[in-house]
Parts: structure tokens; sequence; C-alpha cells
């Protein structure tokens, strides 16, 4: 089971940072990632990383999210600046392998951007 928190409104060029809690052994040795959905669209991936800490971002978000992860708490997190009215989605985690989401998608946590 993963859960998301920590979504909300935020003006155009402000921050947030999602939280994901992982039950326990979920997040071990894998890829942790957020994917988001917007409206009418497709869920896509914005970033993941590995168990080592490698990190790789979508196009759209370099430079400006941040993933990180505590495998102690069992926790993953994306610190998200800058942000734009097309990050406007419902953010989702999971872990991934070979592409693939592993887990049940939980609720997700709404970001909105907006003036």
């Amino acid at each position: 089971l993963m859960v998301e928190s920590g979504g909300g409104l935020v003006q155009p060029g402000g921050s947030l940072r999602l939280s994901c809690a992982a039950s326990r052994g979920i997040l071990r040795f894998a890829t942790a990632a957020w994917y988001r959905q917007a409206p009418g669209k497709q869920r896509q991936l914005v970033a993941k990383i590995t168990s080592d800490g490698t990190t790789t971002y979508e196009d759209s978000v370099k430079d400006r999210f941040t993933i990180s992860r505590d495998d102690a708490e069992s926790r993953v997190y994306l610190q998200m600046t800058s942000l734009k009215p097309e990050d406007t989605a419902v953010y989702y985690c999971n872990t991934v392998h070979r592409g693939v989401p592993q887990q049940r998608w939980g609720q997700g946590t709404q970001v909105t951007v907006s003036s």
C-alpha cells in the first residue's frame, strides 16, 4: 500500500512537497516513482529513483522537481518548485520494475496550480 499526501492549491511559481508512505518492505531494493494524471490525459511518469539513488525525470519537470527517498522511514518524496498551471494533476507514487508499476494505485494527491 502506498499513500500519497501533501497536495494542494498553489499559485504559479510556488512550491509543494509531496510525500508517499509505503508499507514496510515495498521499497526495499525497488525503484520508486511519482506519476501524475491530468484531467483527460493518460497517467505519465514524472520522476523515478532507484534503490541506489539514481534519479530520472520527465523533461518538463527537470530542474524544477526533485525526487528523494528515505528507506528507513519507507517514504518517497517529490519536492516541486517553480510550479506551472500545466503541473496541475493528481499525483501518485508507486514502485516500478522494467517500466511497469508494481503496486495497486492509491488515491493520489491533487495538485492545483492556479492564480
